[in-house]
């Protein structure tokens, strides 16, 4: 079985409050994009690796795939409007004869060895795909027009993480469409697919804002990044498309 693994690091990440994209948000003496290639290089269940970065940060990225030395990265590519369209792009430079493509989030740095591999072997038992999730802590409700409507038993429902794995027919098949999903397993779902869910892990956190990287840096045991003042942020930025 070739499995191939998609990093989305195509996001702008405006509410890190930084004057660079997310996926080089400062990470200790690293940026956040170098945890997920370096782990996807380590594991053994990966034989190659395509990222998809903002347009114009492909260099930046060539040049940290080589200073980390990481043999398994074939394409780094620019990414689009939105997460699908980056992973679009990405999964285009995924070689044909490749049977499960796993798509994760550079936004979710502490990839763990446990998690690739239960979502990898779930995909045994006959299934389009397969991601992590873990049961939410606070109790959910579904609401409408500001009120509730119903309350959700929390053994019924999954906050769903990344890396999510698929077939690789199933995956390419739902991206051909023109479906728009937040996550890789919502369109697999609405042209049919079965996706399993496997145990998650609460450390495998987004970064969204500046409290989430202060929280992965201590996690890591490096010193959170400096705020950036207002004045050093380029104003003329567009709002993200892509978190």
């Amino acid at each position: 079985m070739s499995v191939w693994a998609v990093v989305a690091a195509a996001g702008e990440g405006r509410r890190l409050g930084l004057n660079r994209p997310k996926a080089f948000a400062p990470l200790g003496s690293r940026v956040l994009l170098a945890e997920s290639l370096e782990r996807f290089e380590a594991t053994g269940w990966v034989d190659g690796i395509v990222v998809a970065v903002p347009a114009g940060w492909e260099e930046p990225a060539i040049l940290l795939v080589e200073e980390l030395g990481l043999g398994k990265v074939t394409a780094v590519v620019p990414g689009g409007e939105t997460r699908a369209a980056s992973v679009r792009a990405a999964v285009a430079e995924v070689p044909a004869e490749a049977t499960v493509i796993m798509v994760h989030d550079a936004a979710r740095p502490l990839l763990s060895e446990s998690v690739v591999g239960r979502v990898l072997t779930a995909l045994n038992d006959g299934w389009d795909g397969a991601v992590p999730g873990i049961v939410p802590a606070d109790t959910v409700k579904r609401v409408a027009r500001g009120g509730v409507e119903e309350t959700l038993p929390r053994d019924r429902v999954r906050l769903v993480q990344t890396p999510q794995a698929f077939l690789a027919t199933a995956l390419r098949q739902a991206l051909a469409s023109t479906h728009e999903a937040s996550d890789c397993a919502a369109m697999v779902e609405a042209r049919g697919g079965r996706i399993a869910v496997v145990e998650g892990d609460r450390r495998l956190l987004k970064v969204t804002d500046g409290e989430d990287l202060a929280l992965v840096s201590t996690w890591l045991g490096v010193s959170p990044p400096l705020p950036i003042e207002e004045d050093d942020l380029d104003e003329d930025d567009d709002d993200e498309t892509e978190e």
